[in-house]
């Protein structure tokens, strides 16, 4: 009977075990960790707060594109191969074209309003397009962005003419091309070395980027968002649906609260991590500049020709989505 009694116990011992056992998530993103990016701090304080938690979920996080390339996370995450990643939504343009919406020349112009438009038609829309991939919205996140050059500033697109310019996305290659540059397009993590080898003397990107990248130490002049800005980028928290739905509702309530306190972190960040940047500019003696109204309205003058048109005539409901994304005041 002893012998019988000590195998129950046994059993309901690894029963316990069974139901307590610890679910780990796999987080990947392309951004320097523990190098105070705050994409990198938002991940890691999701991961914080699904531990503290104690619901047996824990998240490993794989910063600086250490898990999967950069371009590779949106399929690994739609599939379910990866759990959770933090990328421009922009980088799966080419599977999803309407993606493109969230790095269109104009659209947001600046951080207040990035903030409000997060509520509107626009983002629903663009929500509801990511989930019928199978991906979930942990996070929205806007992110300020400009251009930097070396050889001079840009402001108007005069200035554009003859440059070799790096692009984040389709939308920005369409405008700089008709403004006269040729583009190239080495990944994120080769842009500095771009510079210095002469392969480009232009980029746009995100001020996170300038920053973290330390791109001040190569570009001579930056043309900042301000009041004016053409460059804004969704870079969202995202979540494989296949991930989310085996999770308990316990889990995955944390992790919709955790994602929420994400959002919160990088907008009370935002204006910060957009005065730093430009302040790095300026200590290593480069030029910045901000665009006015006249060239601003250059600019989109040029959009809406190329960048805007293409998206209307190329993706159902494009036209639609411009004009819910410029109805926001």
């Amino acid at each position: 009977m002893k012998f019988y009694a000590i195998l129950a116990g046994a059993a309901a011992i690894a029963i316990s075990g069974a139901c307590h056992a610890e679910t780990v998530l796999k987080a990947s993103h392309q951004f320097p960790g523990g190098k105070g990016d705050v994409r990198d701090d938002m991940v890691q304080l999701v991961a914080k707060e699904a531990k503290d938690a104690n619901i047996g979920l824990s998240i490993q996080v794989y910063p600086g594109a250490s898990l999967f390339k950069p371009n590779d996370q949106w399929n690994a995450t739609a599939n379910g191969q990866l759990d959770i990643t933090l990328l421009p939504l922009d980088y799966a343009s080419g599977k999803a074209p309407v993606f493109s919406a969230t790095l269109m020349p104009g659209l947001i112009r600046n951080q207040d309003r990035a903030k409000r438009i997060n509520d509107s038609q626009f983002m629903k829309d663009m929500r509801a397009e990511i989930e019928k991939r199978g991906v979930i919205v942990l996070s929205d996140a806007w992110f300020a962005g400009g251009l930097a050059s070396k050889g001079g500033c840009i402001l108007k697109p005069s200035e554009m003419k003859g440059r070799k310019i790096r692009a984040a996305g389709p939308t920005f290659a369409a405008m700089w091309q008709a403004a006269g540059a040729s583009i190239v397009s080495p990944p994120s993590n080769e842009i500095y070395n771009a510079f210095q080898t002469g392969v480009i003397d232009g980029t746009d990107t995100s001020l996170s980027t300038f920053a973290s990248m330390r791109l001040y130490e190569q570009a001579d002049c930056l043309t900042e968002p301000g009041k004016n800005a053409l460059w804004f980028m969704y870079q969202p928290m995202l979540m494989s649906k296949k991930s989310f739905n085996k999770l308990t509702k316990e889990q995955q309530a944390v992790l919709l609260k955790a994602g929420k306190d994400a959002q919160k972190l990088f907008e009370d960040r935002a204006d910060k991590i957009n005065d730093d940047a430009v302040k790095a500019f300026k200590d290593h003696n480069a030029k910045v500049v901000t665009l006015d109204d006249a060239d601003y309205q250059a600019w989109l003058d040029i959009a809406k020709k190329t960048s805007w048109a293409e998206f209307a005539k190329q993706v159902p409901n494009g036209q639609k989505l411009i004009d819910e994304a410029l109805a926001v005041k």
